[in-house]
């Protein structure tokens, strides 16, 4: 079965466009919606994938109509592909998973992108090393022993509530719970 996906933003947007392109592509089916690209919860495209099965194609009018971002199309073909479909966008030709040569430009932007984020990853991690070589530890910085102990014998008393403690002493609920752990587990 061809399916079809169509998204605009906002209320006053119209789909006509990307509908005439979608039923000229052959769709039998068309999910669209108009809600913003960035909510994650998209009613209408959740429902387009629960409907579709092996040897389907899905039809966009363009990416943006799909993704909110790279990462995000790949996790959605990813998806697709995992259910053994295809996908295919009418204005960006490269993306054509239902051809050996679309499959093979779609890998080759997945490898570009997963190489950029490996890429990130590397500097982050070389930056920090680079960081604790001069001294710098990165997070934040320690609360005073004294605010801690304060924190824990306010606690030990009963006579205080987390959140009193926490507004006394400015250490963090988790912070107090850690070392209360700490302090259990430790044999103390």
């Amino acid at each position: 079965m061809i399916l079809g996906y169509a998204r605009v933003s906002t209320q006053e947007q119209n789909l006509d466009r990307q509908m005439d392109q979608l039923k000229e592509a052959g769709c039998e089916k068309i999910f669209c919606e108009k809600i913003t690209g960035t909510k994650k919860d998209r009613p209408e495209f959740d429902r387009l994938l629960d409907q579709i099965r092996s040897g389907d194609t899905i039809i966009i009018s363009e990416l943006t109509r799909l993704s909110r971002s790279t990462k995000d199309l790949f996790q959605i073909v990813e998806m697709i592909e995992k259910k053994r479909a295809n996908i295919k966008s009418i204005k960006e030709l490269w993306v054509d998973t239902t051809t050996p040569q679309g499959k093979l430009m779609f890998t080759i932007f997945a490898g570009i992108s997963q190489f950029e984020r490996d890429l990130i990853s590397q500097r982050t991690k070389e930056g920090l090393a680079s960081a604790r070589m001069r001294g710098r530890n990165g997070g934040r910085p320690s609360k005073p022993k004294k605010d801690i102990e304060l924190a824990l014998k306010m606690y030990d008393s009963k006579e205080y509530s987390i959140s009193e403690i926490t507004k006394a002493t400015g250490v963090s609920k988790t912070s107090i719970y850690r070392y209360i752990y700490q302090i259990q587990n430790s044999g103390n």
